[in-house]
């Protein structure tokens, strides 16, 4: 039956379909920076993101409120890898910088 439903460019990975209709309704954009809000504790670990009070993303620079001067410092010291994180999971157009407060 597997052999009945071969890919004669009619289909499209659902995945790849999402994308375009995310692309299509211009939408993609607040999609990526919410599921990038959601993924913050996976992908900056559990105690940065027990510390932090507010993420917001404006003008492709995502704000940090924390409530620890100590992870404050390590934040700033670490942006351009955490930036790196991020445009490896979300692409490159979506953040440019890091601002911590």
């Amino acid at each position: 039956m597997a052999a009945d439903l071969k890919n004669d460019g009619n289909f499209q990975h659902i995945g790849q379909a999402i994308q375009k209709l995310l692309k299509s309704y211009h939408i993609k954009s607040k999609f990526d920076e919410t599921n990038l809000i959601a993924s913050w504790e996976r992908l900056v670990g559990k105690v940065l993101a027990k510390h932090t009070k507010k993420l917001q993303i404006r003008n492709k620079v995502l704000f940090v409120q924390l409530d620890s001067p100590s992870l404050k410092n390590d934040l700033v010291l670490h942006k351009t890898r955490i930036l790196e994180i991020f445009k490896t999971e979300f692409g490159p157009d979506l953040l440019t910088d890091i601002i911590v407060m």
